[in-house]
């Protein structure tokens, strides 16, 4: 699939707060490196509270690596989806390097993610 990399340290603004992505990486695995984007989110502009979170956002298995740029001059990547039988020892290796409390994994099927 392909993967539209996000702009790096902008920050978005939501009605409840922001969110930012602030590094991309490869874990290296035996199945072939995988790429995960790191970032967090606030909640400080709700009614209900403040709060936040660091995660991880994993594309998935580099295919190809910044191969070419889209019409808004974003890199974009070609990527396979980890396996689900993967994800927990992904999780564990990404949490452990990057001390996030969230992994979640896109899927090829619209983009969607799956948390773990």
């Amino acid at each position: 699939m392909e993967f539209y990399h996000p702009a790096l340290n902008e920050e978005v603004n939501a009605i409840g707060g922001h969110y930012m992505f602030t590094k991309e990486a490869l874990l290296p695995h035996p199945g072939g490196d995988i790429l995960y984007i790191i970032g967090y989110a606030a909640t400080d502009t709700s009614c209900c509270g403040a709060g936040g979170c660091g995660y991880a956002l994993v594309p998935g298995h580099v295919g190809s690596l910044r191969g070419r740029l889209s019409t808004d001059n974003r890199y974009i990547s070609t990527t396979a989806p980890v396996d689900e039988q993967h994800y927990g020892e992904v999780a564990r290796a990404i949490q452990m390097r990057e001390g996030v409390t969230q992994v979640h994994f896109l899927l090829a099927s619209g983009g969607k993610k799956v948390m773990f």
